[in-house]
């Protein structure tokens, strides 16, 4: 479901939910609806009197110019009783409607809050109530919570409730795939909030179409139950008990019968008619919650680095996922340090593990994935089996992420301020007013124009390049002691570029944060960090300074990374220089070096085992066995250079 904001301006009528009542069908049923509602509330007070009045002279009297529809067994008038039962029928209807949307909401986010066990049962027990029809399932239900009008507005609530718990399942797990979430969940947001606050919202508008869909069936279903007997009952009425007086003398006088039949019918038509161009209006669009805009708490307090100044250390970590009754590992045994107030940078092809790994050291990793480490600590405090409530705090202080696409990042439903706000009300414990004032103080940090109208915003009303400044100033709320930018810069021209990479220097600057930078791009990496990982095959194959880089690298696959970077002066009479091959497939992994088979320079020994990373000169180490020495052209490097 394609996510999008309403274009609704301050105090203007362009929005979708002022759209439908432009269409047709929209007019009509929206005017159909304010009938309903005015009869209801005035119904009772001005036809009330006609509808009781006993007449002995005119007992089951047919139309006439007095009782237009007849009158019943007691001489009361068809009509007035039609108009009146429209608030009983209405109010139980929508009151019905309400249970079943409620106790749906729930049933359908309970599998994103309990634990995976929990949350399939549930959803079995969904699954097997959808399959029955919803109004026999009703009729079901009202003989068990007994005939009446309050067991039957329970039994068509509980019967409405499994097709909405489908629905916000579904809804939900396709917005739970969004960045934005996973930003949320990287900044330590508990299960609960997570749903209410960024879940929720983004699902809202299909719920509210299909609830007026939903008004519609439960109009009929309780009109149903009524004219079984099973609903309301004497000496109370609605059009359901209504149209099964009338229908006993259908013969006699049809008129009867059809006035309470054709109320149920068009009014059911009103709400099917009002879901329906809801619908067409607001194209199933996630609605945008207005939340109010608030304004710094003190820094928070540093914690101590990791053993000989790491803030993050990582041992032999591997990531797997079960593939056909066995399992691939895409990342198999990945270590790496990074220091205190450091930059380090991985870089690779698409499918190298770089990524994945990102995800794997935030705890962020799909569902079925399995993390296993030796070692995976931040800030010293080791988060690779730690409780979730732990894992949080760490997730949210210590460690922060940015992602690629800024805009699947940020939650389209949220103000950018509120957005920010949430972090420091969460893990520092501040006030949603010093909340919102620190969101502010960190939108001016890097570098947004008027940030206290800004913080008032939404993010489709930011620019790319904003967007990604604005991740990194939610990355920066809680004062991570690192962050890690999962190819920051991608989706962005050169000079916004240049920009985002300036903030996450002076970040470190200003804030002593280390940075782990991954990106395909070498230039970008060598204008930012202090040394780089380059991976192939789930491993790290080379771990050098950037100037050894720049210099020329051992591993033959950073070498033909280092050829692969276009050149302005490159002879334009000769083809591009590539890697020959693919990258493997992390199921069908040759044995010995992943390389090899692309390898120039393979021998039968790289087949024969994984070499391992050794030191190769001082900060340098590479699992290679046959490492080449000298520079990988004379321009390279100079080309690298003027990039960053």
């Amino acid at each position: 479901m394609s996510v999008r904001l309403r274009g609704m301006q301050a105090g203007g009528r362009t929005g979708p939910w002022w759209g439908l009542l432009r269409t047709p069908m929209g007019a009509a049923a929206g005017a159909g609806v304010l009938v309903l509602v005015g009869l209801a509330v005035i119904g009772p007070a001005v036809w009330g009197g006609a509808a009781e009045a006993v007449d002995v002279d005119a007992l089951r009297d047919g139309p006439s110019a007095e009782h237009l529809v007849g009158t019943d067994g007691l001489g009361r008038d068809v009509l007035a009783r039609v108009l009146v039962a429209t608030r009983t029928s209405l109010g139980l209807a929508l009151l019905a409607t309400a249970i079943g949307v409620l106790s749906g909401v729930v049933l359908g986010a309970l599998p994103a809050v309990l634990g995976r066990r929990a949350g399939r049962l549930v959803v079995a027990a969904v699954n097997l109530a959808v399959a029955f029809p919803a109004l026999l399932l009703a009729i079901f239900l009202a003989v068990v919570f007994g005939v009446g009008s309050q067991g039957a507005v329970l039994a068509i609530g509980f019967a409405l409730a499994p097709p909405f718990a489908r629905l916000t399942q579904t809804l939900a797990a396709s917005v739970a795939g969004q960045d934005y979430v996973a930003a949320a969940r990287a900044l330590g947001v508990g299960r609960a909030r997570l749903l209410v606050r960024h879940v929720l919202p983004n699902i809202a508008e299909p719920l509210v179409v299909n609830a007026a869909l939903g008004a519609g069936n439960a109009l009929l279903a309780f009109a149903g139950l009524s004219f079984l007997g099973l609903g309301v009952q004497r000496p109370a009425y609605d059009w359901g008990s209504l149209l099964g007086e009338g229908l006993n003398r259908i013969y006699i006088n049809p008129a009867a019968a059809l006035a309470p039949g054709a109320a149920v019918v068009l009014a059911g038509l009103a709400f099917t008619l009002l879901g329906e161009a809801a619908a067409a209006a607001v194209g199933l669009r996630a609605t945008a919650t207005r939340a109010p805009v608030p304004p710094a708490a003190p820094p928070p307090a540093v914690a101590p680095p990791g053993p000989d100044g790491d803030v993050l250390r990582v041992r032999e970590l591997r990531v797997a996922f079960p593939r056909d009754g066995s399992w691939t590992v895409p990342v198999a045994g990945v270590s790496l340090d990074v220091r205190d107030g450091e930059a380090v940078g991985i870089v690779g092809e698409s499918g190298s593990g770089k990524s994945l790994t990102a995800l794997a050291v935030a705890g962020l990793l799909p569902q079925g994935a399995v993390r296993t480490a030796a070692a995976l600590s931040v800030a010293g405090q080791e988060i690779c089996d730690v409780p979730d409530r732990s894992l949080r705090r760490a997730l949210g202080t210590d460690l922060a992420m940015v992602f690629q696409d800024p805009l699947t990042s940020l939650n389209p439903a949220l103000r950018i301020g509120r957005q920010l706000a949430e972090v420091a009300e969460e893990h520092l414990g501040s006030s949603r007013a010093d909340a919102h004032e620190r969101a502010v103080d960190r939108l001016r940090d890097v570098a947004i124009p008027d940030p206290h109208r800004r913080a008032r915003r939404y993010p489709h009303e930011f620019s790319g390049g904003m967007r990604q400044r604005v991740m990194i100033g939610m990355a920066l709320m809680a004062g991570p002691r690192v962050i890690i930018a999962d190819e920051p810069t991608t989706a962005l021209d050169v000079t916004v570029q240049r920009q985002v990479l300036r903030l996450l220097q002076q970040a470190r600057e200003d804030h002593g944060t280390a940075l782990l930078l991954i990106s395909h791009d070498l230039a970008v990496v060598a204008s930012v960090c202090d040394r780089v990982l380059v991976m192939y095959g789930g491993r790290v194959v080379e771990e050098l300074p950037v100037s050894t880089l720049l210099a020329g690298p051992a591993h033959p696959y950073s070498r033909a990374l280092l050829a692969s970077v276009p050149r302005m002066d490159a002879d334009r009479t000769l083809p591009l220089a590539t890697i020959p091959g693919r990258p493997p497939d992390p199921s069908t992994r040759p044995p010995g070096c992943p390389f090899q088979p692309r390898c120039a320079h393979a021998t039968d020994r790289c087949a024969e085992a994984v070499p391992p990373l050794e030191p190769y000169a001082a900060g340098h180490r590479v699992a290679c066995l046959h490492p080449q020495v000298g520079p990988v052209g004379p321009t390279t490097a100079p080309a690298l250079e003027a990039t960053s």
